[in-house]
């Protein structure tokens, strides 16, 4: 086997993600396996791997697996070599700028939600000792 390919397992292990989730988001045609072995296992590269690792950032930011697709698509493109006139460049731009935006109000509100979290937790903490303490009294 070529040191450039990776089993799924290997893939699996990298990415944190199961080996399920790798299999449905091939089903999906969001991650295809750049070669099979001689025996039919999935062999991965490292480009497979980045290509994963940007849908697990993605995951938790609540985007689709369209949306998924198209911004894969879009940086894609865009790091081909391939030349691209000004208005598909624009475009692809624009693509990755808006989903850019969209990245960052998610982080926000997840700030927002981690916050109101963690006040919750010292609350319950407090409330706790304060038990703790009467109950020594």
């Amino acid at each position: 086997m070529d040191d450039k390919h990776m089993q799924i397992g290997e893939v699996a292990a990298r990415t944190e993600l199961s080996l399920r989730t790798i299999r449905h988001y091939e089903e999906t045609g969001l991650v295809l396996p750049s070669a099979r072995s001689q025996g039919g296992f999935r062999l991965y590269t490292e480009a497979d791997v980045a290509r994963l690792m940007v849908i697990r950032r993605m995951k938790p930011l609540g985007f689709s697996l369209d949306e998924m697709r198209d911004l894969l698509e879009a940086t894609e493109r865009l790091d081909s070599g391939d030349a691209l006139d000004a208005a598909e460049r624009d475009d692809l731009l624009y693509r990755v700028r808006t989903y850019e935006r969209s990245a960052s109000e998610q982080v926000d509100k997840l700030r927002v939600q981690l916050s109101r979290a963690e006040d919750f937790a010292a609350t319950l903490r407090t409330r706790l000792e304060h038990d703790a303490s009467n109950a020594l009294s």
